[in-house]
């Protein structure tokens, strides 16, 4: 393409630096085409509920702006209508920054007031980029600073993000897992310790634990959710609240609330909130943790259904394809892979977002982006691996027989003769049941002077279940 042709194909915007050519159909300004010059490091950008918070923000904004009187009723209108059309999603093509950009996220703010301008000056009648119609900075970012602005959006989507997608999906698999613990509460099985064979246990209790782990997932959630409820707007440029009405964060926080459906205030500590992002980093742990109970729970799914025949073989799990591209009719848990895979990707995110928690200096973190990259797809992946995990994997695991059919042949049942006949003399027939191949049963009947009848009360694994002697 020749000069010319660039030419026919762009306007001339103008920002603080200067002139600058953007392309005739883009939203975005000079602002915006120096930052995707600048940073052209990747074809990763900011999650659709990243942008949708940060235009939310800007439209409670615009509203309070007009209500103080700062900003004309005319040009907040325009300029609430369009960010709201960004909130819905209608100019996401027009968000190109990358995620390596400047650390405060300045860029991508930029970026959101450059687009809500253009399209709120269409609204009015004007022209792109007539900047005395609606001022990116004067008008659309009134009150508020990338410093704030971009680290409450952060907290905001990733509420937004946990209370619709994360907490619903870890619930219902909590639910699924507690559904088979009631189902496979009357299975018994041998315990395993050390990947060795311990003293009985319920199919329905080693589901029941999983459950537990999604419950407690849910609680730390609720947790995270309260420390991320105190965002930074209101402190602008360093946590003063330079340019800004005391009063300012507080309103604009409340018609946030209600249009996003979650409830954020204004921080008790402005130089807190703007030069660390320690909630981040502690929402990243918790995710993680739930990344690693995932894990617990995908990897015992596959050993307790791994065989058929030459493996544990407790459990059935779903067939949902093809295992192999060379040995027929092999079933591989394909749906615990994808589970382990998330989970692991989750663990390398929050290394990351441990790394950009300590890059705060004085006044601002400079790794802002990045880390809300990393946190909300955390949030995403977890969020759909485990419905994905529930709907194709849980939902459809059967028991077999196989469980049962081992018990009788445990070594471990000779803990429940310790009572009777010590220790040591338990371990022997252990020994020598292993040595032999035979039972327990069959050993401590010719090694000890317990009868049939009191091996038969002894050695019920159902007895073994609970705790306590009689």
């Amino acid at each position: 393409m020749t000069k010319d042709a660039v030419k026919e194909v762009a306007r001339v915007e103008r920002d603080s630096m200067g002139t600058m050519e953007v392309p005739s159909e883009a939203y975005y300004g000079a602002s915006t085409q120096r930052a995707v010059l600048n940073f052209p490091i990747s074809d990763l950008r900011f999650q659709r509920s990243f942008i949708r918070a940060l235009a939310l923000i800007k439209h409670c904004a615009a509203e309070v702006n007009a209500e103080f009187g700062d900003v004309e009723e005319k040009t907040a209108k325009a300029i609430k209508d369009a960010a709201m059309e960004v909130a819905d999603g209608k100019f996401d093509s027009q968000f190109v920054v990358d995620i390596f950009q400047t650390g405060s996220g300045t860029s991508t703010n930029m970026n959101a007031n450059e687009v809500i301008a253009n399209r709120a000056i269409e609204l009015l009648g004007g022209q792109r980029g007539d900047r005395k119609l609606v001022h990116p900075n004067d008008h659309v970012n009134f009150g508020m600073s990338s410093n704030d602005s971009i680290p409450t959006a952060i907290h905001v989507a990733a509420l937004i993000d946990i209370k619709d997608r994360l907490k619903p999906a870890l619930q219902k698999l909590g639910e699924s897992l507690n559904k088979k613990s009631e189902e496979f509460m009357k299975v018994i099985k041998t315990g395993r310790t050390h990947l060795q064979d311990a003293t009985p246990i319920l199919l329905g209790q080693e589901f029941l634990g999983y459950s537990g782990q999604l419950e407690r997932a849910v609680e730390r959630l609720t947790f995270a959710e309260q420390r991320l409820a105190q965002v930074a707007l209101g402190g602008t440029a360093v946590g003063t609240g330079i340019n800004s009405r005391p009063e300012y964060a507080g309103k604009v926080l409340a018609k946030l609330s209600k249009l996003a459906g979650v409830n954020v205030k204004e921080s008790t500590n402005h130089f807190q909130a703007q030069s660390t992002m320690d909630e981040v980093v502690e929402t990243s742990g918790v995710l993680k943790t739930i990344a690693v109970s995932l894990i617990k729970i995908a990897n015992d799914v596959r050993w307790l259904g791994c065989g058929p025949r030459a493996g544990i073989g407790e459990i059935a799990l779903p067939e949902v394809q093809p295992g192999s591209s060379i040995m027929p009719g092999k079933v591989n848990p394909v749906i615990a892979e994808a589970v382990c895979m998330v989970a692991a990707q989750v663990i390398g995110n929050d290394a990351t977002i441990t790394i950009a928690g300590q890059s705060g200096n004085f006044e601002l973190n400079v790794m802002q982006p990045v880390a809300a990259y990393n946190l909300l797809q955390s949030i995403a992946l977890l969020s759909t691996v485990t419905d994905n995990f529930r709907v194709k994997c849980v939902d459809g695991l059967k028991a077999t027989n196989r469980g049962p059919e081992l018990v009788e042949r445990g070594l471990s049942l000779c803990t429940a003769l310790v009572p009777e006949i010590g220790y040591d003399m338990s371990a022997q027939i252990s020994h020598d049941a292993f040595e032999s191949g035979e039972t327990i049963r069959q050993v401590a009947l010719k090694k000890t002077k317990l009868s049939e009848k009191d091996l038969e009360k002894l050695l019920d694994p159902f007895k073994m279940i609970k705790p306590g002697l009689e």
